[in-house]
């Protein structure tokens, strides 16, 4: 079993918080009428990708009926479709759009988790939750250091979260298409969510968010 399987089966095993656990199954039980039908994951979700990424892309948090529903990162959701669609733009994926864990989607040099891997209420994960999900970024960071090129921040608390599992001596701000380079030499790119409060506002536009994936490619090597 491979690292990323191993982790994937503790991270749907998780019960850690007990607010998020009880939060992705309500929500589970009483979908949009979208979605009404629809078998929810309602569990915990893991990061996947590429085992050797040289692009670690770290987000918020499943969406409660994005990911908590389908199982996989920023799948089923408007937010992924603007990240599916960027990396496919690029080249780091072999389609522009994901919308189930098995529709054969492939990253490449691509690793993308959360620093929360259940739905949070609101979007809102408390800091008790952000420290008891840590040490799943802390694998995750270990495993993927050897071949790691540069994180890409979602958001302002993955951007700190990111900062810190870099161990910055002074922590760099958050703005969108910041860059700064590690102690470990690995660089840290943030972004704007993609979140529809960003899009949908025009606070990030597509333009804004290419350029973060053209210069996210040109620095992976």
């Amino acid at each position: 079993m491979s690292w990323i399987e191993t982790l994937g089966k503790e991270v749907r095993a998780c019960e850690a918080c007990p607010r998020l656990a009880s939060y992705r199954e309500a929500v589970a039980r009483k979908p949009p009428r979208r979605f009404r039908g629809a078998a929810y994951h309602a569990r915990g979700v893991p990061g996947f990708g590429d085992p050797e990424a040289r692009l670690w892309i770290i987000g918020l948090a499943p969406a409660a009926h994005g990911a908590n529903r389908t199982g996989r990162m920023f799948t089923g959701d408007r937010s992924g479709e603007w990240l599916y669609r960027a990396l496919y733009e690029v080249g780091l994926s072999s389609a522009p759009e994901s919308k189930a864990q098995d529709d054969d989607l492939r990253l490449y040099g691509v690793f993308i988790s959360a620093v929360i891997r259940c739905a949070p209420p609101h979007n809102k994960p408390l800091p008790m939750e952000i420290h008891a999900c840590k040490g799943y970024l802390l694998r995750e960071w270990e495993h993927l250091r050897p071949h790691l090129r540069v994180i890409l921040a979602l958001g302002n608390l993955a951007h700190r979260v990111a900062a810190d599992l870099l161990s910055f001596e002074r922590k760099p701000l958050f703005s969108h298409g910041a860059l700064h380079t590690s102690p470990a030499g690995v660089k840290l790119l943030s972004s704007y969510h993609p979140s529809q409060q960003n899009t949908f506002t025009g606070r990030l536009t597509w333009s804004m968010w290419k350029s973060i994936f053209d210069t996210a490619r040109s620095l992976m090597g």
